[in-house]
């Protein structure tokens, strides 16, 4: 059958019968170059500063091919997986023999993902010798575009100065994270543990097929308690299935750090959960730099269902001693997880799976709730539980098949590029401390979820002091008679002078509440004067009517009055925005209220004729 499909690497050298460089390692055009020195057309010798020297024959180093275009402008060509031709997208390699303020373009034409991050401007890495730190390049540089040039594939495409001609740049798509730098960690992070004795070991878990080590670490003791009969609880991780997902080592390292801190948090995780980690489980592919694969081209996260010793010894040696902690008798399988990158999202999320018991199903999601609660760039938006068939060969899917119901099991989902702050779409970007922040928010969320449970029985308590203190008033008085101290307080106790609003005074007098009614708060003193001798000649002749009438003795209780003073006024002045006019209107107002007062001491003095006429009157 004759295949008239398109091939978009028809247009490059590649296929157009010329051989490789005696710089490259050749392997057909599609193996990484090795010091390749890009020389301008019709030149011959020794390089000069300028020609620009591209290098990816290194550890994790990817970069199949370079086409230079023009003096200022490159396309280069990511080397596919090994044995694994359709998967294209992680790129390291290095640049040197440039010269001063030199200004290129980079073009990488042959990413097999077109939706990626790229899309939410995802910018690649870079340093340099004289600068060890990754910054991202900025975005005003980076494009991602499709272009007529290259059949309409989306390329990505950066400009890029260079400052120093000493140095050697660097460019990656996510910071590397190699097998050797794992191996130069592992005997760190041992020392660093030596504390805490038989609660942490490392042992080889298998070897690859190209026999690199599997390490497995333990953290806690796998001793179950003698008094008590509940089983040790197990939490299983993994991580660094697929090569190029190097976030994922990162977040391994800041969880391995705090397990093995004095950390009241990990001490107690320690003391009650035993965590069993295996940071890298594709040595072979991150050394080769591949992007998904094995040295044998295959995917691990799609072949668990299929995993046997030959094509696949680490996944079989995970599913041997998961099996085997999932029919112990002494231990508890709770989780296994897997830790993963994202080439097409951001933040970090869960995916997990779905089930027909609900009871399984509510205790299966928890674990995400806890994790959204605990770490802030948790996307609550792209955690997913499903039953995919075309996933059937995940960890999370097949291990949940295999073992037992009480096990969850996740895939941990960390972006590749950055995350959103709730209430944002500004995307910050991750570095590595970052991704080990998300670790650590791995163990916290452990915690909460065991004590949440019950498996940890977490009291907090207060230190009470035996010991009966003095109360702080004894304290001062004792200390100042030992040194002498007048024992007076310097400041005194006055009682707050109070303004009361339409207080009504009780005056002793023949009239009651209900025939004295009448207020003379806003009438003149003439008027209220000639209101109240009324009301007061009226009431003692109707008292002496009603006494022939009814005999009354003269030492009966004598009823009372109730009078509403004029509330006291006071002016205040803003001297500040005073004017001569204005001083003129204080005087008025000033006069006025002189004369009021004048008619308050008259009113007093009515007032006193009143209950002197009363009283006369009695007697």
């Amino acid at each position: 059958m004759i295949n008239t499909g398109y091939d978009p690497l028809q247009h490059t050298s590649v296929y157009h019968g010329k051989e490789d460089s005696d710089d490259s390692d050749g392997e057909g055009g599609l193996g990484n170059v090795n010091r390749q020195i890009m020389r301008p057309p019709g030149h011959s010798g020794k390089a000069k500063r300028g020609h620009l020297c591209f290098d990816a024959s290194f550890e994790c180093g990817n970069l199949g091919r370079v086409d230079l275009i023009n003096e200022f402008e490159y396309d280069l060509f990511i080397r596919p997986d090994t044995c694994s031709p359709r998967l294209r997208f992680w790129f390291n390699f290095t640049v040197d023999n440039v010269k001063l303020d030199q200004r290129v373009i980079f073009n990488i034409v042959n990413i097999s993902k077109e939706r990626n991050l790229f899309m939410e401007k995802m910018t690649p890495i870079v340093k340099s010798s004289s600068r060890p730190k990754w910054q991202r390049i900025p975005k005003k540089h980076v494009y991602y575009h499709k272009s007529t040039v290259h059949q309409g594939h989306y390329i990505f495409s950066f400009s890029f100065g260079f400052d120093k001609e000493e140095d050697i740049f660097q460019f990656a798509l996510a910071p590397p994270y190699s097998y050797s730098k794992l191996q130069a960690f592992l005997p760190v992070l041992d020392k660093k543990a030596s504390h805490l004795k038989e609660s942490f070991s490392r042992e080889l878990l298998a070897n690859s097929v190209q026999s690199r080590r599997v390490d497995l670490i333990t953290i806690g003791s796998l001793d179950p308690a003698p008094k008590s009969k509940a089983k040790r609880r197990i939490v299983f991780i993994m991580a660094r299935i697929h090569p190029g997902e190097t976030p994922a080592s990162f977040v391994c390292q800041g969880l391995l750090e705090l397990l093995i801190s004095s950390n009241s948090i990990a001490s107690i995780l320690r003391d009650n959960v035993t965590f069993k980690v295996i940071p890298m489980l594709n040595p072979d592919g991150v050394f080769l730099g591949n992007y998904r694969s094995t040295v044998m081209g295959t995917d691990l996260n799609r072949s668990w269902h299929v995993a046997n010793q030959w094509l696949h010894p680490t996944s079989k040696a995970v599913i041997d001693i998961l099996t085997i902690l999932d029919k112990s008798k002494d231990f508890q399988l709770d989780f296994v997880i897997d830790i993963h990158a994202h080439s097409s999202l951001t933040g970090c999320f869960v995916y997990g799976n779905t089930y027909g018991d609900v009871y399984r199903y509510e205790r299966h999601i928890l674990f995400p709730k806890l994790l959204a609660t605990t770490a802030d760039d948790y996307a609550a938006g792209n955690t997913m539980f499903n039953s995919d068939a075309t996933k059937a060969g995940t960890a999370r899917r097949y291990l949940c098949s295999l073992l037992s119901d009480k096990v969850n099991c996740y895939s941990f989902e960390i972006s590749i590029y950055g995350y959103k702050l709730k209430g944002s779409d500004t995307i910050i970007p991750y570095t590595e401390e970052s991704y080990m922040r998300c670790g650590r928010n791995l163990v916290r969320t452990f915690f909460e979820y065991y004590t949440n449970t019950g498996a940890i029985a977490f009291h907090i308590t207060a230190e009470v002091s035996s010991k009966r203190t003095r109360s702080r008033t004894a304290q001062i008085r004792r200390r100042n008679q030992k040194h002498g101290r007048n024992r007076t307080p310097l400041t005194g106790r006055i009682q707050a002078q109070l303004h009361f609003t339409n207080l009504n005074i009780n005056y002793d007098s023949e009239t009651s509440l209900e025939d004295c009614t009448y207020s003379y708060r806003y009438t003149s003193p003439r008027k209220a004067f000639d209101k109240i001798s009324e009301q007061y000649s009226l009431r003692k002749s109707a008292k002496s009517n009603i006494e022939q009438k009814h005999n009354f003795r003269s030492d009966s209780p004598i009823p009372t009055t109730y009078v509403v003073l004029p509330e006291p006024s006071l002016t205040v002045i803003d001297f500040n925005v005073m004017s001569r006019d204005d001083i003129d209107k204080v005087s008025k107002v000033n006069k006025i209220q002189k004369k009021s007062s004048q008619k308050f001491d008259f009113l007093q003095h009515i007032h006193q004729i009143i209950h002197t006429l009363s009283s006369s009157s009695l007697r």
